[in-house]
C-alpha cells in the first residue's frame, strides 16, 4: 500500500505561521497562538513570535495544560470562515480551537467525491463543532452529525445558524458512537460517505468508555455495513496515538476492500508559511469508489 499526503494550505483564516523546538505558531483569524507540537523537532524560521496566547502543557501526558493570554481574546470566541462556512473558534482546555483547520483538505476532498451525486447521504461520526458536518451540508449533503457531547452538537448547531445554514437536512444526534452505529446496521441503512474522526480516549452520554485501539476494529466492520457499491468515500483519521497509518490502511482494506474503488493511507499535513515546509499533524486512511 502506497502512503499519500494530504496537504493542508493556508487559507485567509487560518495559517501554520512557523514552527520549531516543540511549538508552533498559527494564525486564527486576527490572533496569533503558540501551542505545543512535539512533531517540530527542527528550529524555527525565526524566534521573535508575537502572540496573543500560548497553552502552556501540564506535566501528564493525557493533553492537560492551560492558556497563558498575552493579549486580549475574546474568552467567549469569534467568528471565522472556510469557504462558504462560518463558524466559531474559542481557546479550549483541550489546547485547540474549537475546531481543526488541518482538516480542510478533507472537506475539499470529500465534497469532490460526492459531486453529481443528488442529496447525497453523509454521517459525521465523533462530528464534534460542526465544520465538517457544514461543509458538506453546504453543498447539499444530507447530514447525519453524531457526537457524545451535548455541549459540542450544541456548538456545532449554532455554527449553523452563523452559517446560514440552519434550515439544512442535518440529523443532529447525541448518542455513543459505537451504539449508534450498530443500530444503523440493524435499520439496514447505507450512507454514500462517512467521515470518522475518533478521539484516542473518551466517554459517551451515559459512561460508555472508547479506547481507540479497542473499538476502531468494530467501528470499521460496522461502517462497511453502512456502505455499497454505489457509495462514494470512508475517511478515517486518527491523532495522537502510537499507531501507523499502514496499520490502520490495512485495517480499511480488510474491512472495505470487497468494495469496488481504492484504499489508501497516509499522513495529514499543514504546509508553513514561511518556509513551505510541511508538519505532519494525523494519519489517515480512506476508501474511495
Amino acid at each position: 500500500m502506497n502512503l499519500h499526503t494530504l496537504i493542508g494550505e493556508p487559507w485567509p483564516d487560518y495559517g501554520l505561521i512557523d514552527s520549531g523546538h516543540g511549538r508552533k505558531l498559527e494564525r486564527y483569524g486576527r490572533f496569533r497562538f503558540i501551542r505545543p507540537e512535539p512533531q517540530a523537532m527542527w528550529a524555527p524560521a525565526a524566534d521573535d513570535w508575537d502572540a496573543d496566547a500560548e497553552f502552556i502543557p501540564g506535566s501528564d501526558e493525557d493533553g492537560g495544560g492551560r492558556w497563558h493570554f498575552l493579549k486580549d481574546v475574546p474568552r467567549d470566541g469569534w467568528h471565522l470562515r472556510w469557504d462558504n462556512v462560518r463558524f466559531n473558534a474559542q481557546c479550549t482546555p483541550f489546547r485547540h480551537l474549537g475546531f481543526f483547520p488541518d482538516m480542510a483538505p478533507v472537506w475539499s476532498w470529500m465534497r469532490e467525491q460526492v459531486a453529481g451525486v443528488d442529496a447525497p447521504q453523509v454521517m459525521n461520526l465523533f462530528g464534534y463543532t460542526g465544520v465538517g458536518t457544514l461543509a458538506m451540508a453546504a453543498e447539499g449533503a444530507q447530514m447525519v452529525h453524531v457526537d457524545a457531547s451535548k455541549k459540542s452538537v450544541e456548538a456545532a448547531r449554532q455554527n449553523a445558524v452563523l452559517s446560514g445554514l440552519a434550515d439544512k437536512p442535518v440529523r443532529w444526534i447525541i448518542d455513543d458512537a459505537t451504539k449508534f452505529m450498530a443500530r444503523e446496521v440493524r435499520r439496514g441503512r447505507r450512507y454514500d460517505g462517512i467521515l470518522m474522526d475518533p478521539p484516542k480516549y473518551g466517554r459517551g452520554p451515559d459512561g460508555e468508555i472508547w479506547k481507540l485501539e479497542e473499538g476502531l476494529p468494530g467501528l470499521i466492520a460496522d461502517t462497511r455495513q453502512l456502505l455499497d457499491e454505489n457509495s462514494r468515500f470512508c475517511f478515517l483519521t486518527v491523532y495522537a496515538v502510537r499507531m501507523s497509518a499502514l496499520a490502520i490502511g490495512e485495517l480499511m482494506r480488510q474491512s472495505l476492500g470487497d468494495l469496488p474503488g481504492t484504499v489508501e493511507a497516509g499522513e495529514l499535513v499543514v504546509r508553513e508559511e514561511r518556509r513551505g515546509l510541511l508538519l505532519p499533524t494525523a494519519i489517515f486512511a480512506r476508501w474511495r469508489r
